[in-house]
């Protein structure tokens, strides 16, 4: 039992590296792969909502930044336009796991919407990457690229993007 409340507490903290080793292990047998799976799920959507129920309805102290001020609206509205993709995605890409869950904060997306669409997201994400791990095996990432010399580039790169969207004004037509 120790050895799920571990996985869950180190998913609320960092994410893959002690969820992927408990994956390996629930592939070699010696743990449950359900419970590796629901454990490495729960923590990381709990993580994602500490941020969210931490800040939501206290953050308007970011207004006092002038960049941030400048874009709030298009900010809210961009949330807005796109929150139920934006929380079923929220726990995939690197970087993005404590802005979003904070921009949604911040556009004040319904607290029931988040909550259930971050679980989901949250089990969709341990589940994929268990499947990977699992049944695909270690060499699958490498297919994709990801063990190239400027796979740490892409958490920078996705920041970098997400924050030009989202804080690029609507186009009016």
């Amino acid at each position: 039992m120790l050895v799920y409340l571990s996985i869950y507490i180190a998913a609320i903290l960092e994410g893959e590296i002690y969820y992927i080793a408990m994956c390996i292990a629930a592939g070699a047998g010696k743990v449950s792969w359900v419970g590796v799976w629901i454990a490495g799920a729960l923590g990381g959507s709990t993580g994602d909502q500490i941020w969210f129920y931490l800040l939501r309805g206290r953050i308007d102290w970011l207004d006092r930044y002038p960049w941030l001020a400048r874009h709030r609206d298009a900010v809210v509205d961009r949330v807005k336009a796109h929150q139920i993709l934006m929380l079923l995605i929220s726990r995939f890409p690197p970087g993005l796991r404590v802005a979003i869950p904070v921009a949604c904060a911040y556009a004040g997306v319904p607290p029931f919407q988040f909550s259930a669409l971050n679980l989901i997201s949250g089990f969709a994400w341990a589940g994929s990457i268990m499947l990977v791990i699992i049944k695909l095996g270690p060499g699958a990432l490498s297919a994709f690229g990801v063990n190239a010399w400027w796979a740490p580039a892409i958490p920078a790169v996705l920041i970098f993007l997400f924050f030009r969207w989202l804080s690029r004004p609507k186009r009016t037509t």
